[in-house]
């Protein structure tokens, strides 16, 4: 499909599929957030904390595009949880680097891996040439 303003259902059609894979996607997770009162923002922090072992709180807002407000919130209800722990900066103390702990490994790995049984199926039953080029276009929309 390609993006056509004499088209626009053709294009409305492709947001469509983006939005209901989205939704998909993380629906399949929310019954685990729901049983810790968790929300989409704490999934967030939880999946980039994972991803980037040692993020800073100055770059995990670069990255989630929020308020310094929001991200205590959400930091606050984790460290309740007792799933991330922080460490001072060895050069500058005021930098704090963000970890999960063991409870919050293991957190993360129940959270996302209904979200990985989706997505590696979808890739299993796509052919090689399909996989990268839905890479591509991912990679094209998220501007990297």
């Amino acid at each position: 499909m390609i993006w056509n303003e004499k088209k626009p259902k053709n294009d409305i059609k492709f947001l469509t599929k983006l939005f209901i894979s989205y939704r998909e996607t993380f629906s399949d997770s929310k019954k685990i957030l729901d049983k810790y009162s968790l929300g989409i923002a704490h999934h967030k922090v939880l999946h980039l904390v994972s991803m980037y072992k040692g993020i800073t709180i100055s770059e995990l807002l670069k990255k989630l595009k929020i308020t310094k407000q929001s991200l205590h919130r959400v930091l606050k209800d984790l460290i309740k949880l007792e799933t991330i722990f922080f460490q001072k900066d060895h050069q500058d103390t005021r930098v704090k680097h963000i970890f999960l702990n063991d409870k919050g490994i293991k957190l993360y790995e129940e959270i996302f891996l209904v979200q990985k049984k989706r997505i590696h199926n979808a890739l299993l039953n796509s052919s090689s040439e399909q996989v990268l080029n839905f890479d591509n276009v991912l990679k094209k929309i998220i501007n990297e």
